[in-house]
Protein backbone atom coordinates (compact mmCIF):
# COMPACT_ATOMS: atom_id res chain seq x y z
CA UNK A 1 0.00 0.00 0.00
CA UNK A 2 1.17 3.66 -0.77
CA UNK A 3 2.52 5.82 2.30
CA UNK A 4 -0.12 8.67 1.41
CA UNK A 5 -2.77 5.94 1.44
CA UNK A 6 -5.18 5.88 4.61
CA UNK A 7 -4.78 3.82 7.50
CA UNK A 8 -8.36 3.35 8.43
CA UNK A 9 -9.20 2.02 5.03
CA UNK A 10 -9.54 -1.82 5.92
CA UNK A 11 -13.38 -2.11 6.02
CA UNK A 12 -14.16 1.07 4.16
CA UNK A 13 -13.23 2.79 0.93
CA UNK A 14 -14.44 5.56 -1.30
CA UNK A 15 -13.81 5.61 -5.07
CA UNK A 16 -14.59 8.46 -7.19
CA UNK A 17 -15.08 7.97 -10.90
CA UNK A 18 -14.81 10.24 -13.87
CA UNK A 19 -14.49 9.85 -17.77
CA UNK A 20 -14.23 11.42 -21.06
CA UNK A 21 -13.09 14.63 -20.02
CA UNK A 22 -11.62 15.57 -23.76
CA UNK A 23 -9.43 17.76 -21.75
CA UNK A 24 -6.83 19.34 -24.75
CA UNK A 25 -7.79 22.77 -26.40
CA UNK A 26 -6.15 21.77 -29.44
CA UNK A 27 -5.20 25.07 -29.89
CA UNK A 28 -1.71 23.81 -30.87
CA UNK A 29 -2.10 21.64 -33.78
CA UNK A 30 -0.36 22.21 -36.88
CA UNK A 31 -1.46 21.71 -40.29
CA UNK A 32 1.14 18.27 -40.79
CA UNK A 33 -0.72 17.30 -37.54
CA UNK A 34 -3.93 17.04 -39.36
CA UNK A 35 -3.52 13.81 -41.33
CA UNK A 36 -6.42 11.28 -42.10
CA UNK A 37 -8.59 10.47 -39.37
CA UNK A 38 -7.54 13.49 -37.09
CA UNK A 39 -8.88 16.02 -39.98
CA UNK A 40 -12.14 14.61 -39.37
CA UNK A 41 -11.70 14.68 -35.73
CA UNK A 42 -10.53 18.32 -36.09
CA UNK A 43 -13.65 18.99 -37.62
CA UNK A 44 -15.49 17.88 -35.45
CA UNK A 45 -14.50 19.47 -32.60
CA UNK A 46 -14.49 22.58 -34.42
CA UNK A 47 -18.27 22.01 -34.79
CA UNK A 48 -19.18 20.47 -31.89
CA UNK A 49 -16.59 19.39 -29.52
CA UNK A 50 -15.04 22.77 -28.78
CA UNK A 51 -18.66 24.15 -27.57
CA UNK A 52 -19.62 20.83 -25.55
CA UNK A 53 -15.91 20.29 -23.58
CA UNK A 54 -15.43 23.58 -21.67
CA UNK A 55 -12.51 23.87 -19.62
CA UNK A 56 -14.41 25.60 -16.64
CA UNK A 57 -17.04 22.46 -16.69
CA UNK A 58 -13.21 20.50 -15.66
CA UNK A 59 -12.05 23.08 -12.99
CA UNK A 60 -15.33 22.98 -11.15
CA UNK A 61 -15.21 18.89 -11.10
CA UNK A 62 -11.26 19.55 -10.12
CA UNK A 63 -12.75 21.71 -7.05
CA UNK A 64 -15.89 19.51 -5.91
CA UNK A 65 -13.06 16.52 -6.31
CA UNK A 66 -10.94 18.78 -4.00
CA UNK A 67 -14.08 19.16 -1.23
CA UNK A 68 -15.38 15.50 -1.45
CA UNK A 69 -11.90 14.50 -0.72
CA UNK A 70 -12.45 10.42 -2.20
CA UNK A 71 -9.99 7.62 -1.26
CA UNK A 72 -9.16 7.58 -5.41
CA UNK A 73 -10.15 8.46 -8.04
CA UNK A 74 -10.48 6.63 -11.45
CA UNK A 75 -10.55 8.10 -15.10
CA UNK A 76 -11.80 5.72 -17.86
CA UNK A 77 -10.40 6.97 -21.23
CA UNK A 78 -10.54 9.82 -23.40
CA UNK A 79 -8.20 12.00 -21.77
CA UNK A 80 -7.83 13.60 -25.59
CA UNK A 81 -9.27 14.70 -28.49
CA UNK A 82 -6.95 13.38 -31.42
CA UNK A 83 -4.00 11.44 -29.15
CA UNK A 84 -1.02 14.40 -30.37
CA UNK A 85 1.85 14.53 -28.58
CA UNK A 86 0.97 17.80 -27.21
CA UNK A 87 -2.38 16.82 -25.93
CA UNK A 88 -0.85 13.71 -23.57
CA UNK A 89 1.01 16.55 -22.21
CA UNK A 90 -1.49 18.92 -21.49
CA UNK A 91 -3.43 15.30 -19.70
CA UNK A 92 -0.45 14.61 -17.76
CA UNK A 93 -0.54 18.12 -16.64
CA UNK A 94 -3.98 18.27 -15.71
CA UNK A 95 -3.58 14.70 -14.17
CA UNK A 96 -1.79 16.18 -11.39
CA UNK A 97 -3.94 18.56 -10.66
CA UNK A 98 -6.29 15.59 -9.27
CA UNK A 99 -3.36 13.94 -7.22
CA UNK A 100 -0.68 11.48 -6.92
CA UNK A 101 -0.49 8.75 -8.88
CA UNK A 102 -0.86 6.52 -6.37
CA UNK A 103 -4.28 8.61 -5.76
CA UNK A 104 -5.53 8.35 -9.43
CA UNK A 105 -5.67 5.27 -11.69
CA UNK A 106 -6.23 5.47 -15.68
CA UNK A 107 -6.69 3.59 -18.44
CA UNK A 108 -7.35 4.44 -22.17
CA UNK A 109 -9.89 5.55 -24.17
CA UNK A 110 -9.97 5.25 -28.08
CA UNK A 111 -9.43 9.06 -28.78
CA UNK A 112 -6.44 8.84 -26.56
CA UNK A 113 -5.32 5.99 -29.39
CA UNK A 114 -6.79 7.92 -32.22
CA UNK A 115 -4.46 6.73 -35.38
CA UNK A 116 -1.44 4.61 -35.04
CA UNK A 117 1.36 6.96 -33.56
CA UNK A 118 4.85 6.86 -31.72
CA UNK A 119 4.38 5.60 -28.24
CA UNK A 120 6.98 7.28 -26.69
CA UNK A 121 5.54 10.54 -26.72
CA UNK A 122 1.93 9.81 -25.97
CA UNK A 123 1.26 6.81 -23.26
CA UNK A 124 4.78 6.52 -21.53
CA UNK A 125 3.79 10.42 -20.08
CA UNK A 126 1.02 8.98 -17.85
CA UNK A 127 2.73 6.12 -16.85
CA UNK A 128 2.70 6.24 -13.58
CA UNK A 129 -0.97 6.61 -13.25
CA UNK A 130 -1.35 3.32 -15.56
CA UNK A 131 1.20 0.73 -14.21
CA UNK A 132 0.39 -1.89 -11.48
CA UNK A 133 1.64 -1.25 -8.07
CA UNK A 134 4.75 -3.58 -8.34
CA UNK A 135 6.29 -5.79 -11.00
CA UNK A 136 4.89 -9.07 -8.99
CA UNK A 137 2.15 -8.87 -11.19
CA UNK A 138 3.03 -9.81 -14.48
CA UNK A 139 1.16 -8.23 -17.49
CA UNK A 140 0.92 -8.15 -20.96
CA UNK A 141 1.75 -5.92 -23.98
CA UNK A 142 -2.08 -4.28 -26.19
CA UNK A 143 -2.10 -3.22 -29.33
CA UNK A 144 -2.00 0.50 -28.00
CA UNK A 145 1.59 0.14 -28.04
CA UNK A 146 3.87 -0.17 -24.28
CA UNK A 147 1.73 0.15 -21.70
CA UNK A 148 1.45 -3.04 -20.19
CA UNK A 149 -2.31 -4.31 -19.62
CA UNK A 150 -4.52 -5.35 -17.50
CA UNK A 151 -3.42 -3.64 -14.65
CA UNK A 152 -3.46 -3.92 -10.65
CA UNK A 153 -3.53 -1.58 -7.98
CA UNK A 154 -4.47 -2.79 -4.81
CA UNK A 155 -6.15 0.16 -2.22
CA UNK A 156 -6.85 -1.46 0.94
CA UNK A 157 -9.74 -3.86 0.82
CA UNK A 158 -9.86 -2.80 -3.26
CA UNK A 159 -8.27 -4.39 -6.40
CA UNK A 160 -8.42 -1.77 -9.15
CA UNK A 161 -7.89 -3.71 -12.38
CA UNK A 162 -7.62 -2.08 -15.64
CA UNK A 163 -7.87 -2.98 -18.79
CA UNK A 164 -7.10 -1.23 -22.61
CA UNK A 165 -9.93 -1.50 -24.90
CA UNK A 166 -8.24 1.27 -26.75
CA UNK A 167 -6.95 1.01 -30.28
CA UNK A 168 -6.44 3.15 -33.75
CA UNK A 169 -9.78 2.14 -35.90
CA UNK A 170 -10.51 3.58 -38.86
CA UNK A 171 -12.12 6.62 -40.17
CA UNK A 172 -15.95 6.98 -38.73
CA UNK A 173 -14.88 3.74 -36.03
CA UNK A 174 -14.22 4.35 -33.07
CA UNK A 175 -14.58 0.00 -32.25
CA UNK A 176 -12.32 -0.91 -29.14
CA UNK A 177 -10.92 -4.61 -28.31
CA UNK A 178 -8.85 -6.01 -25.68
CA UNK A 179 -7.59 -8.96 -27.91
CA UNK A 180 -6.78 -12.67 -26.72
CA UNK A 181 -2.91 -11.98 -24.79
CA UNK A 182 -5.27 -9.83 -22.35
CA UNK A 183 -8.11 -11.39 -22.27
CA UNK A 184 -6.15 -14.34 -21.00
CA UNK A 185 -4.61 -12.51 -18.29
CA UNK A 186 -7.38 -10.44 -17.15
CA UNK A 187 -8.46 -14.03 -16.01
CA UNK A 188 -5.84 -14.76 -14.19
CA UNK A 189 -6.33 -11.14 -12.46
CA UNK A 190 -9.19 -11.38 -11.38
CA UNK A 191 -8.89 -15.19 -10.38
CA UNK A 192 -5.64 -13.69 -8.01
CA UNK A 193 -7.65 -11.30 -6.52
CA UNK A 194 -10.49 -13.67 -5.90
CA UNK A 195 -8.82 -16.03 -4.07
CA UNK A 196 -7.62 -12.81 -1.67
CA UNK A 197 -10.76 -11.62 -0.85
CA UNK A 198 -10.88 -8.46 -2.63
CA UNK A 199 -13.51 -6.34 -4.14
CA UNK A 200 -12.73 -6.66 -7.35
CA UNK A 201 -13.51 -3.24 -10.13
CA UNK A 202 -12.92 -3.72 -13.75
CA UNK A 203 -11.88 -0.29 -15.17
CA UNK A 204 -12.40 -0.55 -19.20
CA UNK A 205 -13.16 2.76 -21.38
CA UNK A 206 -15.94 0.77 -23.60
CA UNK A 207 -19.18 -0.83 -22.44
CA UNK A 208 -18.81 -4.43 -21.70
CA UNK A 209 -22.61 -4.95 -23.12
CA UNK A 210 -23.86 -4.47 -26.67
CA UNK A 211 -26.52 -1.99 -26.78
CA UNK A 212 -25.18 0.55 -25.18
CA UNK A 213 -23.46 2.25 -27.89
CA UNK A 214 -24.05 2.22 -31.58
CA UNK A 215 -22.44 -0.50 -33.96
CA UNK A 216 -19.52 1.62 -34.66
CA UNK A 217 -18.24 2.30 -31.28
CA UNK A 218 -19.22 -0.87 -29.87
CA UNK A 219 -16.13 -3.64 -27.81
CA UNK A 220 -15.39 -5.85 -30.55
CA UNK A 221 -14.67 -8.59 -28.40
CA UNK A 222 -17.63 -8.14 -25.80
CA UNK A 223 -18.83 -11.84 -25.77
CA UNK A 224 -14.83 -12.82 -24.84
CA UNK A 225 -15.09 -10.18 -22.48
CA UNK A 226 -18.08 -11.26 -20.65
CA UNK A 227 -17.24 -15.19 -20.84
CA UNK A 228 -14.09 -14.24 -18.95
CA UNK A 229 -15.62 -12.35 -16.17
CA UNK A 230 -18.30 -15.39 -16.05
CA UNK A 231 -15.39 -17.40 -15.53
CA UNK A 232 -13.41 -15.68 -12.94
CA UNK A 233 -16.31 -13.26 -11.25
CA UNK A 234 -16.08 -9.46 -10.53
CA UNK A 235 -17.92 -7.23 -8.34
CA UNK A 236 -18.08 -4.00 -10.15
CA UNK A 237 -17.46 -2.87 -14.14
CA UNK A 238 -16.91 0.85 -14.44
CA UNK A 239 -16.71 2.38 -18.33
CA UNK A 240 -17.43 5.36 -20.02
CA UNK A 241 -17.43 6.40 -23.65
CA UNK A 242 -20.93 6.48 -24.55
CA UNK A 243 -21.16 10.37 -23.01
CA UNK A 244 -24.64 9.27 -20.80
CA UNK A 245 -24.90 7.29 -17.10
CA UNK A 246 -26.08 3.60 -17.70
CA UNK A 247 -26.64 0.71 -15.23
CA UNK A 248 -26.63 -3.04 -17.02
CA UNK A 249 -26.41 -6.04 -15.13
CA UNK A 250 -23.67 -7.93 -16.53
CA UNK A 251 -25.78 -11.33 -16.91
CA UNK A 252 -23.25 -14.46 -15.68
CA UNK A 253 -23.32 -18.03 -14.66
CA UNK A 254 -21.04 -17.15 -11.55
CA UNK A 255 -22.62 -13.50 -10.37
CA UNK A 256 -24.11 -10.88 -12.13
CA UNK A 257 -21.88 -7.90 -11.58
CA UNK A 258 -22.80 -4.39 -11.97
CA UNK A 259 -21.48 -2.58 -15.54
CA UNK A 260 -22.17 1.44 -14.99
CA UNK A 261 -20.90 3.97 -17.47
CA UNK A 262 -20.70 7.71 -16.76
CA UNK A 263 -21.52 10.56 -19.16
CA UNK A 264 -18.19 12.63 -20.08
CA UNK A 265 -16.66 15.13 -17.28
CA UNK A 266 -16.66 17.88 -19.17
CA UNK A 267 -19.93 18.15 -21.20
CA UNK A 268 -21.71 21.29 -20.61
CA UNK A 269 -25.22 19.57 -22.09
CA UNK A 270 -25.98 21.00 -24.78
CA UNK A 271 -27.63 17.30 -25.88
CA UNK A 272 -30.09 16.25 -23.42
CA UNK A 273 -28.79 13.84 -20.72
CA UNK A 274 -25.29 14.35 -21.92
CA UNK A 275 -24.38 17.18 -18.63
CA UNK A 276 -21.18 16.37 -16.75
CA UNK A 277 -21.42 14.32 -14.39
CA UNK A 278 -18.83 12.23 -11.87
CA UNK A 279 -19.71 9.36 -9.67
CA UNK A 280 -18.51 8.38 -5.91
CA UNK A 281 -18.65 5.08 -4.94
CA UNK A 282 -18.90 4.57 -1.04
CA UNK A 283 -17.81 0.88 -0.27
CA UNK A 284 -18.58 -0.70 3.56
CA UNK A 285 -17.57 -4.34 4.62
CA UNK A 286 -19.91 -5.46 6.88
CA UNK A 287 -20.77 -8.88 8.70
CA UNK A 288 -22.98 -10.14 5.99
CA UNK A 289 -20.80 -8.77 2.88
CA UNK A 290 -20.24 -5.74 1.05
CA UNK A 291 -22.66 -2.23 0.92
CA UNK A 292 -22.33 -0.14 -2.02
CA UNK A 293 -24.20 3.32 -1.99
CA UNK A 294 -23.29 5.64 -5.43
CA UNK A 295 -23.74 9.36 -4.74
CA UNK A 296 -24.00 11.45 -8.29
CA UNK A 297 -22.39 14.76 -8.63
CA UNK A 298 -23.56 16.81 -11.95
CA UNK A 299 -22.13 20.00 -13.34
CA UNK A 300 -24.95 23.50 -12.48
CA UNK A 301 -24.21 25.64 -15.68
CA UNK A 302 -26.29 28.60 -14.01
CA UNK A 303 -24.02 28.02 -10.35
CA UNK A 304 -20.89 27.04 -12.01
CA UNK A 305 -20.13 23.88 -9.95
CA UNK A 306 -21.16 20.44 -9.35
CA UNK A 307 -24.15 19.49 -7.23
CA UNK A 308 -25.43 16.41 -5.55
CA UNK A 309 -27.88 14.67 -7.38
CA UNK A 310 -28.86 11.73 -4.62
CA UNK A 311 -27.50 8.60 -3.39
CA UNK A 312 -28.83 5.06 -4.61
CA UNK A 313 -27.97 1.85 -2.88
CA UNK A 314 -26.42 -0.50 -5.34
CA UNK A 315 -26.74 -4.68 -5.27
CA UNK A 316 -23.28 -6.65 -4.60
CA UNK A 317 -22.63 -9.76 -5.92
CA UNK A 318 -22.88 -12.08 -3.41
CA UNK A 319 -19.60 -13.76 -4.05
CA UNK A 320 -17.75 -10.18 -2.72
CA UNK A 321 -16.23 -9.94 0.58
Amino acid sequence: MPKDMPKDMKDSFTLAQLSDPHLSSLERVRKRDLLGKRALGYLSWLVNRRAEHRVEVLAALVRDLHCQQPDHIVITGDLTHLGLPHEFEEAKDWLCTLGSSSRVTVVPGNHDAYVAASWDRSFPQWAPYMISDSDGHQTVTTSGGGTTFPSLRIRGPIALIGVSTARPSAPFLAVGSLGASQLHKLGEVLEQAGREQLFRIVLMHHPPLPGIVRWRKRLTDSAHFRAVVARYGAELILHGHAHRTSFVQLETSVESPLAIGVPSASAHGRKKGGRAQYHIYRLTRTSEGWQLLLSVHAYSPAEDRFKPQGETRLRVPSRAG
